[in-house]
């Protein structure tokens, strides 16, 4: 039988922990999610935080995403440079993935204690490592391909037992029907069970057939933490707005595992040198920009427990 947990370098996230998120007997108290929320979380596959970080912390990130992004907030002719480099994942393409990763402002987000405690309510446990990941800035799309996006999965789920992870979106601008972002098909994660009864067995377990189920798009404030499971089918819708942009930082949480020494110091290098992890789907940034505009962050005492530094007692 294969391993259900999805490789390191496909997407960090996940867990090699047996009982799946939706299932948890919940150990711990709420500290950030209500009931309601937890209910909503079990059944549809996601839970939106609410002003989970500091208005100013969006501010600073916004402007440094510009920057790095080499864009221009007041000139919407500078949105449409070319994409520097090519996905491998090809439905990625063009839709604004900014490849920095370890940029104090991305890290002061991640150390943001109400960004913790969601995701302690999520795992329920404490002993958590936070993805170092990247951010977004995507235009309006002058001429979109496919105007309704793509939906897709990041796990494998032909896998048995089926993959455990969970991944998390920071909006950065307000997000509507208008500007696109997240999408995602909420009943066919309550019902995935019985609908992979009905499907062939050469089914897509990347890419569901949605035929019958509704799309929908997550509307968010700037400061608002969208978490969803990795089992819930989900993409980017395009911007359709005439002159708003989409911006987001992606965070999310996975059980420590701070006796993989090989995994652990690679993490501690990343932070230390301001380099991208090596993930096929991500190449990194041919310009080598954080090395050469930024320095290493200042973590917190959480800061260095969810990156590896500390141990959790």
């Amino acid at each position: 039988m294969q391993e259900a947990v999805i490789k390191r370098d496909a997407h960090p996230s996940t867990s090699k922990m047996g009982t799946q998120l939706k299932d948890i007997e919940k150990t711990l108290p709420l500290r950030v999610l209500s009931p309601e929320d937890w209910q909503h979380w079990t059944t549809r596959g996601y839970v939106i935080v609410r002003q989970a970080v500091p208005r100013e912390n969006v501010e600073r990130l916004v402007d440094l995403l510009w920057t790095f992004d080499e864009k221009d907030p007041n000139d919407p002719s500078t949105w449409y440079a070319p994409q520097r480099r090519e996905h491998k994942m090809k439905e990625l393409n063009n839709t604004g993935m900014l490849e920095i990763y370890n940029h104090q402002h991305l890290w002061d987000n991640r150390m943001e204690p109400r960004v913790y405690d969601a995701f302690v309510d999520i795992w329920d446990r404490e002993d958590l490592w936070v993805t170092i990941d990247r951010a977004n800035l995507n235009a309006p799309k002058k001429n979109p391909g496919n105007p309704d996006g793509f939906i897709h999965w990041d796990a494998d789920t032909s896998i048995r037992p089926l993959p455990i992870g969970v991944q998390g979106v920071l909006s950065l601008k307000k997000q509507d029907g208008d500007v696109g972002g997240f999408q995602c098909i909420p009943e066919l994660f309550e019902h995935f069970e019985e609908w992979v009864k009905t499907q062939p067995e050469d089914r897509d377990p990347m890419h569901p057939d949605t035929t019958g189920f509704k799309i929908t798009n997550i509307d968010m404030e700037a400061g608002d933490l969208l978490i969803f499971n990795s089992l819930l089918a989900h993409g980017v819708r395009p911007n359709h707005s005439k002159d708003r942009v989409r911006m987001a930082q992606y965070i999310s949480m996975h059980p420590a595992e701070y006796e993989n020494e090989e995994e652990r110091q690679e993490r501690i290098r990343l932070w230390r040198e301001l380099d991208h992890p090596k993930r096929d789907a991500f190449p990194g940034d041919p310009r080598e920009w954080e090395k050469k505009n930024a320095k290493t962050a200042e973590l917190t005492e959480l800061g260095e427990k969810l990156l590896g530094l500390k141990g959790w007692d």
